[in-house]
């Protein structure tokens, strides 16, 4: 295949004009609209857009490389337009663009016209080459200017031979961008060109969406004199530790090959030791900020539990919809969703793997901080926020806490919590505090390990950090973080009751659908559940004493149960309409989630949210709260009635009023949905 294949006629315009950036996308799209390879048109003018948010594709000197790999691209292909006059692109030079090439590649497997995308990228490098596309007088000559370059280089491909011996200096380097179609293959070819100026040798790996070419080996690493990593996405960074490497964004590769290749070969770039794989985004010797760090190690742990969100959530559904067909939605009660072996089996596997949820975001948090060794120490302190300490209260010396004394006592009254001890479940956000508290506890013990023999690397990380770390984070968690938030989840059960007594039956749905919203499956969303709960149980006990279903105060304990429901099934759906009014406001991975985010929401799943939380806390959370708050008061003004604990959609029959009720889960999902679309940044 080569570049002219993906280039039909009707999609090269060489007289363009265009008022501002905007304008020229606009355009783009429609001449590639016009050569038949895109099957939804508006959705890839939306993935266009999307990229060009994560960072201009003005690569200077002239030209402009806009793309977007997409199930919207039936195949892959290529549109150009001339800009004769000049159009604003906020390129990297600042300068005026006259060239734009937009790529459109399929999201498959088939990634064989990747390699045609890289070839015209590392020609647009050649100014003779973009010179001649811009004075091209016809489509034919456009053509054939792009025929006779990509023949030429591949016949200097075919010639080139590798430079004998020991001669020049070596250099490595990487190269990659988020999509992996053009700025990967554009860098890569401004650092040979500029190394092959300057006599040296030099082997580029690319990682763009093909996958890794030419991939650095061990030896070549060893004997490399300088080593490059420009890239803006994930690189494997552990092979190059103890080594001095130049690590920078990819447009620096484009535009600075010559101040690269001198920083690497000068001895002056920093020793790699370990820690993030991800290759840093900030220019050479910037510090990065304690907030953008932050961030960075939080969305590490986000982006590695949001499978198992998915994947559980979506299988506890599907229990639940099996135990809906079998005629279980009003009877099933607290065992819903586990009525017969095959929904048992589903919601048996998805809780397992919803389980998982807070011991991966901790464990890869932890990981992003300090490396492999943060791993297990960070698994284990969300196995502790998880789980909460109330394990213990089944260990023989339970039952003798009264009698002990000194040091055991202290121990059991902060660490261990009885039969009728508090909540100590920290959930995700005490997931969130294991995640950095184990990264930072292994970063002290590598800076406490520094001065010990080297005869002792080999078991610095399998005994000592694990051993001594899983131990800190323990104590931190069992004896100050589970405890602390076990006090605050009682008092707010003790306000929640003061509420109910009070018959203040509105402020109280309003009250329990926001708490769902707050940590979605955390300690304060639990803490409303089990109100909830709490509150079946005193209506089944006060019809089990003669009072009748109608019964203000029956029907005030199924009221709560609704509000706490529809406030859980309010974020997940709020955020996946969010994603699709306002996609500028979210990330491509967060678009993609929005279908199962839909189906868990309708599932009572609120975790479907946690990821958006997570991410961006400041801005998601008042939104799912204010969402969930108007669900829950709505649903509470209505009169609606839960008799069920659990189930979504699928517990429908047991609700009083359910078109109300759905009334109200919509207007509180548009208020969230709206509300994002004002607050939320958009999405880097």
């Amino acid at each position: 295949m080569r570049i002219i294949d993906l280039l039909d006629r009707k999609s090269i315009r060489l007289d363009g004009t265009a008022s501002d950036k905007n304008d020229a996308l606009d355009q783009m799209v429609e001449l590639m609209a016009a050569s038949g390879k895109i099957n939804d048109v508006d959705r890839y003018r939306e993935g266009v857009y999307a990229r060009e948010e994560e960072s201009t594709t003005g690569i200077g000197d002239g030209i402009a490389i806009p793309h977007c790999k997409s199930d919207a691209v039936s195949r892959p292909g290529l549109a150009a337009m001339v800009v004769p006059a000049g159009v604003g692109f906020d390129a990297l030079d600042g300068q005026p663009v006259n060239l734009i090439f937009l790529i459109a590649a399929p999201d498959t497997e088939d990634n064989v016209h990747l390699d045609v995308l890289s070839k015209l990228s590392m020609l647009l490098m050649d100014e003779a080459f973009t010179a001649g596309l811009q004075n091209a007088n016809s489509v034919d000559a456009f053509l054939q200017v792009i025929d006779a370059a990509e023949s030429d280089r591949d016949e200097e491909k075919e010639q080139i031979e590798e430079p004998a011996g020991d001669a020049g200096k070596r250099i490595l380097a990487v190269t990659g961008c988020p999509t992996g179609i053009a700025h990967t293959y554009m860098a890569a070819e401004a650092l040979e060109k500029k190394a092959k100026e300057l006599g040296y040798q030099i082997k580029v790996e690319t990682r763009g969406s093909g996958g890794a070419k030419n991939v650095l080996t061990t030896e070549e690493i060893k004997r490399a004199d300088g080593i490059i990593v420009a890239a803006d996405t994930k690189v494997p960074m552990e092979r190059f530790d103890g080594t001095r490497v130049v690590v920078t964004k990819v447009a620096d590769g484009i535009n600075k090959p010559e101040e690269l290749i001198k920083k690497a070969l000068d001895g002056t770039a920093p020793v790699y030791e370990g820690g993030t794989a991800d290759a840093l985004e900030s220019d050479p010797g910037e510090k990065e900020s304690f907030g953008h760090a932050a961030y960075k190690h939080l969305m590490s742990g986000v982006s590695h539990m949001l499978p198992f969100v998915i994947g559980g959530g979506i299988m506890t559904a599907i229990a639940f919809l099996i135990d809906t067909i079998c005629g279980y939605g009003s009877t099933g009660g607290g065992a819903f969703g586990s009525c017969t072996p095959l929904s048992a089996l589903f919601k048996y596997i998805g809780g397992l793997s919803m389980n998982m949820m807070v011991p991966v975001l901790a464990g890869y948090i932890a990981y992003s901080i300090a490396d492999r060794p943060g791993l297990a120490v960070g698994f284990a302190g969300g196995l502790l926020a998880a789980n909460g300490n109330e394990v213990l209260a089944g260990y023989p010396f339970a039952d003798q806490v009264g009698s002990l004394g000194g040091f055991s006592k202290f121990i059991a009254d902060f660490a261990f919590v009885g039969e009728n001890g508090g909540n100590t479940v920290s959930g995700f956000l005490g997931g969130i505090v294991a995640g950095f508290l184990a990264g930072f506890l292994v970063l002290a013990l590598k800076k406490m390990c520094e001065k010990l023999p080297d005869a002792l690397d080999g078991i610095k990380p399998t005994l000592i950090y694990p051993l001594a770390g899983i131990f800190a984070v323990g104590v931190l968690m069992c004896m100050i973080f589970n405890p602390l938030i076990g006090l605050i989840n009682t008092g707010l059960s003790n306000m929640l009751t003061s509420i109910s007594d009070a018959g203040m039956i509105t402020v109280l749905g309003l009250i329990l659908g926001a708490m769902m919203a707050i940590d979605m499956g955390g300690p304060i969303n639990k803490a409303a559940y089990v109100f909830g709960s709490g509150m079946l149980a005193t209506a089944a006990q006060m019809m089990n004493e003669g009072a009748n279903r109608s019964d203000p105060a029956v029907q005030a304990c199924f009221i709560a149960m609704a509000s706490i429901m529809i406030g859980g099934m309010v974020p997940p759906v709020g955020i996946a309409a969010a994603c699709k009014l306002f996609p500028h406001k979210f990330t491509a991975a967060e678009r993609g989630s929005a279908v199962s985010n839909i189906v868990m929401g309708c599932s009572f799943i609120t975790e479907g949210a946690i990821p958006f939380a997570a991410s961006d806390p400041l801005h998601v959370i008042p939104c799912t709260m204010a969402g969930a708050g108007v669900a829950g008061f709505l649903s509470a003004l209505f009169g609606c009635t839960l008799m069920a604990p659990h189930g979504g959609v699928f517990v429908f029959a047991t609700v009083g009023q359910p078109f109300l009720y759905i009334v109200s889960w919509l207007a509180g999902s548009a208020v969230t949905a709206v509300m994002l679309g004002f607050i939320k940044k958009n999405a880097k």
